[in-house]
């Protein structure tokens, strides 16, 4: 099964983001989406699950969750926008991923037999970080992490 990441668009859904997406069996958008009208061009590739960011604001932004859990089999992957605000301890729970995003870096590092999973950002430009998005390729109890810069103009 394959798991689309994206994160931190900011108001702005790239063309190739959205070519890179498609295929997915899910998507994960890991918040600061900044308008609603972003979600469903994404929701027309696969089924999606979003966590609001700290930038969604405002009546559209009040239903989505600040936390979420998908299972993709009996990997079970937690979702949160801000790291540096989890409420949890991933491994005791059962975690096998955590997906965050925040920070615009693209980022996966395993701790404790957790990844920790930061597409980036997909939106705008910020600094000289790159536009990237990512995937969660799950087979079984396995899953395999793959980040992806955009070539963008």
């Amino acid at each position: 099964m394959r798991v689309g990441l994206i994160s931190d668009t900011h108001g702005l859904l790239r063309p190739q983001a959205l070519d890179f997406l498609r295929g997915s069996d899910h998507i994960i958008h890991a918040g600061d989406i900044t308008g609603p009208e972003i979600l469903p061009p994404l929701a027309a590739i696969a089924p999606l699950t979003v966590v609001r960011g700290n930038n969604d604001r405002g009546e559209w932004a009040s239903a989505i969750p600040e936390t979420a859990i998908l299972r993709v089999g009996p990997v079970a992957i937690y979702v949160i926008h801000d790291l540096k605000e989890l409420p949890i301890d991933p491994a005791r729970e059962g975690m096998r991923v955590v997906v965050a995003g925040h920070s615009h870096k693209p980022a996966c590092q395993e701790r404790d037999g957790v990844f920790y999973v930061n597409p980036g950002s997909a939106g705008r430009r910020r600094f000289s970080l790159p536009i990237s998005v990512g995937e969660l390729l799950v087979d079984g109890g396995q899953v395999q992490v793959r980040l992806v810069t955009l070539d963008v103009q």
